[in-house]
């Protein structure tokens, strides 16, 4: 009976704890920190909860080349543990708590006192970022949960470029989409030759439709083209390389 008793109080206080190393993602119950029980009152109300993850947040995260990444870690009753990252590619520890355990220093964890994010801070990022990155936390044993980092270099491009015919009196319809962006490009201006282009100007006929979402697209309408509209056609994203056609 002793036995049998030991082993019963061992599945109490120490809850599943279930680990894919593969992935680096370790499922978690709870981790108990008390099981004295009183008479009358149910267990579950006299134990304490561990840390644990808010998994609210995504865990795909898009950013552009060389602007900061943000790798956000939200953590509930993280105690006296410390919270750290670490780089999937190679095994490589990051930070750890506040403190930054790499050479490469883009790379650091934002924490202000009393609050339950740890987020890590990747400057100028590189295509060569992306990856897996997981945020632990020291309990016995550890638990984790990981992200996935995309660094992209938005691509705009002008449909049947580079080059371009167009019957005189026609309408011009030239359509340029802009693809990786983290988010839609707040503006988008249309360029001739080296002038932005006027869509008020008395000239008439020149309009812009622009349709946003994870790939944009702009149209630039002219009617009744005419020789003086030939020429250079840019489109240029506020937060994307220029295309141009001819």
């Amino acid at each position: 009976m002793q036995v049998l008793l030991g082993i019963f109080l061992y599945f109490m206080v120490y809850p599943d704890v279930s680990h894919q190393m593969d992935s680096g993602y370790y499922k978690y119950e709870e981790e108990q920190t008390s099981t004295t029980t009183t008479p009358g009152v149910p267990l579950e109300h006299t134990s304490l909860r561990g840390p644990y993850f808010d998994t609210t947040a995504s865990k795909n995260v898009t950013a552009l080349v060389g602007k900061t990444a943000y790798l956000n870690c939200r953590v509930r009753n993280v105690g006296n543990r410390t919270i750290s990252w670490v780089r999937h590619r190679d095994i490589h520890l990051l930070t750890v708590s506040g403190y930054t355990y790499t050479s490469d220093q883009r790379f650091s964890c934002l924490h202000k006192p009393q609050n339950e994010d740890w987020t890590l801070q990747i400057k100028y990022p590189q295509k060569r970022d992306s990856g897996i990155y997981e945020c632990q936390v020291s309990t016995t044993p550890p638990i984790g949960i990981s992200m996935y980092l995309s660094v992209v270099e938005p691509i705009t491009q002008v449909i049947g470029g580079p080059d371009m015919y167009i019957n005189k009196g026609s309408t011009m319809n030239l359509t340029c989409i802009i693809k990786h962006s983290p988010e839609p490009p707040p503006a988008i201006y249309w360029l001739h030759n080296t002038e932005e282009i006027n869509y008020d100007s008395p000239r008439g006929g020149v309009s812009v439709i622009t349709e946003k979402g994870d790939v944009t697209t702009s149209y630039l309408l002219i009617q009744q083209a005419e020789l003086k509209d030939s020429g250079k056609y840019s489109c240029s994203p506020s937060n994307a390389d220029v295309a141009s056609v001819y």
